[in-house]
């Protein structure tokens, strides 16, 4: 058991510290793809510590919930990373590490930025908290069904179990997650507002989203929310890692995989960050009106995902 608590607390603080050098690995690679100078790969801790260091500016019409939204935000996020086994099949809360609580936790951390957004009033807050939930309402269905398609084949909503059954098992070819990977990939760009339903860089009030929600944020708050943001990006690139390319994650028990595994983990990171660079660099971002058309795309194509398990694979 300690062992196991101890692997849990590991794999939590490995996220958390790690998620900023994730981002900054993508802006480095699109800068790159651009032609443009890239910032370097640590700028992101750069902006968080400057952050830190400054006075925040807050709004006299600001509730506590503006204040403490940020707060609520990081936890969810550094608990959804805790959910997910990132180098290790080993999580001492693993009853906890549910598929669908998990959607409930990035839902949860949506509902209190949306809240916060509108607490202040200004127009730009409302439009980005009513944009999100357009986006949130369409994204989470299809997670859902990404979540069931892997549920059916391990007989099981928990993440662990589902990652012992697809990478350490008897290798099986399953057509229903060729599916499941295609929707997956188009709601974990709705979800981390990335190109093409959101570009992270524009500050455009027709185009913005996330942006729309955290400009009366400063300082600490700014901060927190931003690595919320990054973490939220590695949380669900190592999602996608469990369901799609989980091998060389290591087994319940066995400690002398963890080296191999990390190794594994942190080459998936830099493959897949360079991959989403790649894919942002070459796309356009899709006008406002046309990100239900492209999530509700994700969502067939998971429950196509569903139907292709129960004809082929049952």
């Amino acid at each position: 058991m300690i062992p196991g608590i101890l692997l849990q607390i590991i794999q939590t603080l490995v996220a958390i510290l790690l998620a900023p050098l994730l981002l900054g690995w993508v802006n480095l690679c699109r800068a790159w793809l651009q032609g443009r100078r890239a910032p370097p790969l640590t700028q992101p801790y750069r902006v968080l510590k400057k952050l830190f260091h400054k006075d925040a500016v807050i709004a006299h019409t600001a509730s506590p919930l503006f204040r403490f939204a940020p707060y609520m935000v990081f936890a969810c996020m550094a608990l959804a990373a805790g959910i997910v086994p990132t180098f290790a099949n080993d999580l001492a809360f693993s009853p906890a590490a549910d598929a669908i609580a998990l959607v409930g936790v990035f839902a949860l951390a949506r509902v209190f930025l949306a809240l916060a957004a509108m607490d202040i009033g200004t127009s730009f807050g409302t439009l980005g908290a009513r944009r999100e939930m357009l986006i949130s309402f369409l994204a989470e269905p299809a997670l859902l069904m990404v979540f069931f398609t892997a549920s059916l084949i391990s007989h099981s909503t928990a993440l662990p179990t589902i990652v012992e059954t697809l990478a350490h098992k008897e290798f099986v070819i399953y057509p229903s997650m060729a599916f499941a990977a295609v929707a997956f990939w188009m709601v974990s760009t709705a979800e981390n507002a990335r190109i093409p339903v959101d570009n992270p860089a524009t500050h455009l009030e027709l185009t913005m989203i996330h942006e729309a929600m955290i400009l009366e944020y400063s300082a600490r708050h700014l901060a927190l929310i931003e690595w919320a943001v990054s973490l939220k990006l590695f949380t669900y690139s190592a999602l996608g890692i469990a369901l799609f390319v989980p091998w060389g994650i290591a087994a319940r028990g066995d400690f002398a995989a963890l080296p191999l595994a990390f190794l594994a983990l942190t080459l998936k990171m830099v493959v897949g960050g360079a991959t989403l660079s790649l894919l942002e660099a070459t796309a356009a971002k899709v006008r406002l009106f046309r990100a239900p058309e492209f999530l509700g795309t994700a969502f067939m194509l998971a429950v196509l995902g569903m139907l292709t398990h129960f004809l082929l694979e049952v």
